[in-house]
């Protein structure tokens, strides 16, 4: 059984907003990048995973749990990061960290000075007074620091600097390794080139494919012939270029970018 478990899922708000017969499976140890720009449906899809809306149409489940049902029971499990993080502003993070410790009975745990000092997090300071950045760390720690299995984030680099985008980068890859199954909801495609194993992208609710990120590479391949003027040039060119040579003919094949590939999905009209 698949660890997360979406069955023709649909929500229809009318006018066209909502999720269509939304289908994914997500495998134990699995990293997997959901695509698509904001309103597409990424969201709705995610909130349904964490219960936070009942599926009308359709199959929601996690570790074969019904993800309305057993909503407490999931969300104290999972790592979640959530696209717009609310906080208790009045809290400092500290007390934030010791309040989301005691929800998930977590006790002592000493991941969470390791994910505060990995993503250099003041967590002394007043929520409120954090920067876009600083309260991205925090729901990066707190989503981390209780060492789940199953993780759900939804733009989790979102108001990270580079370096600390590529230091999340580096997490993943690392939880990766530890078999932890995971749905990374992104804009950031070298994020998802980096860590993903499979893609889904949806556009207008619907998905337009889900497959692997190496297979979609070499479906949207293209490829080029150029003629020379020797066969001895040819073959220089092949050599240099990876290409094959037939005379003084030399074919050699361009595989596109994730973002191309994207954008060839959305026609050119993809805006994050």
């Amino acid at each position: 059984m698949s660890v997360i478990n979406i069955q023709n899922l649909t929500r229809d708000y009318g006018s066209g907003k909502g999720i269509f017969d939304v289908s994914i499976q997500v495998e134990k140890g699995e990293v997997f990048g959901f695509l698509g720009p904001n309103g597409a449906g990424k969201t709705t899809t995610i909130r349904h995973l964490m219960g936070f809306i009942r599926a009308k149409t359709g199959i929601c489940q996690i570790d074969g749990l019904d993800c309305w049902k057993n909503r407490d029971e999931i969300q104290k499990r999972l790592g979640y990061i959530a696209g717009e993080i609310s906080f208790f502003d009045d809290m400092t993070g500290k007390e934030y960290l010791k309040f989301i410790s005691d929800y998930r009975h977590i006790g002592e745990n000493s991941r969470l000075q390791e994910m505060i000092e990995r993503f250099e997090l003041d967590p002394g300071n007043k929520i409120k007074r954090m920067s876009k950045g600083m309260k991205q760390k925090l729901g990066i720690v707190a989503a981390f620091m209780h060492t789940p299995d199953i993780l759900i984030l939804d733009e989790p680099t979102s108001g990270l600097d580079p370096f600390m985008q590529n230091r999340f980068i580096e997490l993943l890859a690392e939880e990766k390794k530890k078999g932890r199954t995971i749905l990374l909801s992104s804009h950031m495609f070298e994020e998802v080139e980096r860590t993903c194993d499979r893609i889904g992208i949806i556009r207008n609710g619907k998905l337009v494919t889900v497959d692997l990120v190496e297979t979609l590479r070499e479906r949207h391949m293209h490829k080029y012939t150029v003629s020379l003027d020797s066969p001895e040039a040819a073959e220089a060119f092949a050599k240099d270029f990876g290409g094959t040579c037939d005379g003084k003919q030399v074919t050699v094949a361009a595989k596109q970018s994730l973002e191309t590939i994207f954008m060839n999905y959305y026609g050119g009209e993809y805006h994050a």
